[in-house]
């Protein structure tokens, strides 16, 4: 079973999202949109950019 996105409403009235391993196991964890259709537009993002995002590791 792959991953999967897991969109939720908050008890303020937002929508969030998190990104769920095969296990279901939350591996991330999205900032609060005012919106559904936001949100939607978050994961997409996500999809999008992901794949080839580079790590920054700034820890020194």
């Amino acid at each position: 079973m792959a991953g999967k996105y897991e969109l939720k409403s908050t008890k303020s009235g937002q929508f969030m999202f998190n990104l769920k391993a095969s296990n279901g196991q939350i591996i991330a964890t999205s900032e609060h949109y005012t919106t559904k259709a936001a949100a939607l537009k978050g994961i997409e993002s996500v999809k999008k950019h992901a794949a080839d995002a580079a790590t920054d590791d700034t820890t020194g």
